[in-house]
């Protein structure tokens, strides 16, 4: 015991927010454990924050630093947690700084690294050091190491998941009381399940960082945040998640990453119709879920909390643990310099089936333009719902549609649009097969 008492692993941690600080609880909480398993304490000697305020762990030998930059480049560390967040700025300088002092860098930071990952990972693997990010992705799922690891004897053709709480949060709770977005998203944000700004989760950029990511992990590419399709939830109504249900449905928000039959790889987030009996569909409320597809595992599903400060302090720690044990991998899992670009693919490539539903004026001849568009836009329809006879009024209409192009199915919006009786955009859902 002696000399792993002389030989800890000296953590510095910028950032003290609910992440940074339940990582510095677990790691004295979990002190003894961890020297016991892996011969060695890990040790926190530094922190920085804004404030000096109490965050609820003993302060006893940890020095105290107002700039978290000159933390990561002259504290007395051997790894710099970075937990503060934001694609640049501060988290990039201290990331960076961190690397040219030598130090291993450990981060929770999705956006940072799908913006910067490749040229940090080049930086870290050049000296000979570990860029750790279990925590960027699904929280409490250990999906970078299943990805880099336990899957490596794969070729990955799809992964996919839901990835963000917040908007699970509120798709489910709008499924099972029948209220509308809006009304959800506030309560959300009274719960602190949401941000005062949401846009981040709603509009689905939280889950494309992370999709960048797990892109690069699954096809040995350069993470490419610019190439991926996203759209949010905004537009989904408690009408369409009713409609959903009747089909057999259930609508999540998922990123999708897949390889084409053309070599191209595709990206996309944006929200889904998933049969109920798809694992997928049963995930709910705050609950994260990401499945890999290999040619020798199959399909391997992984569920668990995707945020909060338990599950991320969690992986922090795993990052940590691996450094201790002397695990050290390539950051995405090959070398930085051997990713290949990602190849080329647009939205209008993808094929699938749709949900659209139509707000219309009900009279006579309606179907019959509805029908025209599609067929001039050599679309073909499955199903039509729509509820009982309401002459004159505006009513619902939804149409399901059969395997189609993308860019057969935007044009067959735009001729939809421009019939009279159709009085607001259509609100369209692709069905996905998984």
């Amino acid at each position: 015991m002696n000399s792993v008492a002389k030989n800890p692993l000296k953590v510095a941690v910028a950032g003290l927010g609910t992440v940074g600080a339940e990582t510095v609880k677990v790691l004295q909480k979990q002190a003894n454990l961890m020297a016991a398993r892996y011969g060695r304490t890990i040790k926190v000697v530094a922190v920085s924050a804004r404030s000096r305020r109490d965050r609820g762990f003993a302060m006893d030998g940890i020095d105290w630093y107002d700039d978290p930059v000159l933390m990561a480049s002259s504290a007395d560390a051997d790894v710099v947690c970075e937990l503060i967040g934001g694609s640049d700025g501060v988290a990039k300088a201290v990331v960076e700084a961190a690397l040219a002092a030598g130090r291993h860098v450990v981060t929770a930071n999705k956006a940072l690294l799908a913006h910067h990952g490749v040229a940090l990972a080049k930086t870290a693997e050049s000296k000979g050091l570990t860029l750790g990010f279990e925590a960027a992705v699904a929280g409490g799922i250990p999906i970078i190491k299943a990805l880099r690891e336990g899957l490596a004897g794969n070729t990955i053709g799809r992964v996919y998941g839901i990835m963000n709480g917040t908007c699970n949060y509120i798709l489910t709770t709008m499924r099972e009381t029948g209220r509308d977005f809006a009304d959800v998203l506030a309560d959300a944000q009274r719960l602190g399940y949401a941000e005062a700004d949401p846009s981040f989760d709603v509009d689905g950029v939280d889950t494309a960082h992370k999709l960048s990511l797990l892109t690069s992990l699954a096809f040995g590419t350069q993470v490419d945040f610019d190439s991926i399709h996203i759209e949010g939830i905004r537009h989904v109504s408690a009408t369409d998640i009713a409609f959903a249900e009747e089909l057999g449905y259930r609508i999540k928000l998922l990123g999708i990453a897949r390889k084409t039959a053309s070599g191209a790889i595709e990206q996309r987030v944006h929200p889904c119709m998933v049969r109920k009996d798809e694992p997928i569909a049963t995930v709910e409320g705050v609950f994260n879920s990401v499945v890999v597809e290999g040619d020798s595992v199959g399909r391997s599903v992984s569920i668990g909390r995707g945020a909060g400060a338990g599950p991320t302090a969690s992986a922090v720690v795993a990052d940590l643990i691996d450094i201790v044990a002397n695990r050290q991998t390539p950051t995405f899992g090959i070398p930085a310099d051997l990713l290949e670009p990602l190849p080329a693919w647009s939205m209008d490539q993808h094929v699938g089936a749709y949900y659209i539903r139509l707000m219309v004026e009900d009279h006579p001849g309606v179907f019959a333009d509805i029908a025209a568009a599609l067929r001039d836009s050599d679309v073909s329809m499955e199903a039509v719902i729509q509820r009982g006879r309401s002459p004159d009024e505006v009513v619902p209409v939804v149409l399901t549609l059969h395997e189609t192009e993308e860019v057969r199915l935007n044009d067959a919006l735009q001729r939809i649009s421009a019939i009279a009786a159709v009085v607001e955009p259509p609100r369209v859902i692709r069905i996905e097969t998984l």
